[in-house]
């Protein structure tokens, strides 16, 4: 197949670039080298660089030459991270919201009907919870009070008594948090309003934490992951916030790009105006505090467990990944305990701001 692929450059792009490439696919890469993400860094051989807020209908415009063919867009562009400020929150609104809008109306002008889009499970904001007296329970906002008690579970709202997590699925309520999980959010909207109205087809991968060879290293938005990688390089302990019991699942990149084929290769086959969503993950959740002792250990560090917290930070998000292996056959290949210790030595990317 023709497959247009956004934000090819990128982090996950690029492994997604590799993966459809060695399957046989045809790839036609664009990608803005967004400062944020790529620095002054030239474009990849082989890489359009366009704009996605840019596609056109115009036949003489260069989206429309690429859109020309193409059986399936995979869209990966984005700015990606959380915003460190409100005034940001355009940034984050031009590119990801317009940005996908934008692309999903020049896709139905040239009759592209197939979509597979880069989400997060951000989008979840905080995961699911039960109360072993009240059962399940939607925890608000940690208070400031609680957290400064070293208290960092939620809270049942009925007892006050710490909840216990639950995986989630894909048929949990949209709750972002951030402006960034906000637009993830709305790309899903856009996207599935564009299918029905078109008839097109769309597959959404809300990624877990991404990591692996390649990933940035020392940006203010990069995660956890690569932030304990540079302190290490520095000889330095990963610093731990909250008490490091945070549980998340840490699914590696190669696996993301193997979960984009998949989807690629079955979003036809789904009824026209279909826009099912999947948890891309590994199925192993983790604590960040054991994140961290996975990729210290290899240097003979020793995590430091530094309490405190930031502005917005969830305190558990754990994925089912039932839904994606029925339908799409998925299954995490690298565990937890190979890869992240093997990102300690993996070369990453050049820090840009």
């Amino acid at each position: 197949m023709r497959v247009l692929l956004t934000g090819s450059a990128g982090f996950i792009g690029t492994a997604v670039r590799a993966r459809l490439e060695a399957a046989g696919h045809d790839v036609v890469g664009v990608d803005l080298m967004l400062e944020q993400a790529h620095g002054d860094a030239a474009a990849p051989a082989g890489t359009h660089r366009l704009d996605v807020r840019d596609a056109v209908a115009d036949p003489d415009a260069a989206w429309s030459r690429l859109l020309r063919g193409v059986d399936v867009v995979c869209h990966q562009a984005g700015v990606v991270g959380v915003e460190r400020d409100a005034a940001e929150l355009p940034l984050y609104a031009s590119h990801n919201d317009v940005g996908t809008a934008t692309l999903l109306a020049a896709m139905a002008a040239h009759g592209v009907e197939r979509l597979v889009l880069a989400s997060s499970m951000v989008v979840y904001g905080e995961g699911r919870y039960a109360c072993a007296t009240h059962g399940p329970q939607t925890p608000g906002p940690r208070s400031e009070e609680r957290m400064a008690a070293g208290r960092y579970e939620n809270a049942c709202p009925r007892c006050d008594e710490d909840l216990a997590w639950l995986t989630i699925g894909e048929d949990a309520p949209l709750r972002p948090r951030s402006g960034y999980a906000a637009g993830k959010a709305a790309q899903e909207h856009y996207a599935g309003a564009w299918a029905r109205l078109t008839g097109s087809r769309l597959m959404a991968l809300r990624y877990h934490n991404v990591y692996g060879p390649g990933m940035p290293r020392d940006s203010s938005y990069c995660g956890v992951a690569a932030i304990f990688r540079s302190r290490i390089e520095a000889g330095l302990p990963p610093l731990v916030l909250e008490d490091g019991g945070q549980q998340r699942d840490f699914v590696h990149v190669d696996d993301v790009a193997t979960a984009n084929l998949l989807a690629i290769e079955a979003v036809g086959d789904l009824p026209a105006g279909d826009a099912p969503a999947y948890n891309v993950a590994s199925g192993q959740p983790v604590t960040i505090a054991q994140v961290a002792e996975a990729i210290a250990g290899t240097r003979g560090l020793t995590p430091e467990v530094v309490g405190g917290h930031r502005i917005g930070d969830v305190r558990h998000v754990v994925a089912s990944p039932e839904a994606a292996r029925r339908d799409l056959g998925f299954v995490a290949a690298v565990r937890p305990e190979a890869g992240l210790p093997a990102l300690a030595s993996a070369p990453l990317r050049e820090a840009v701001r």
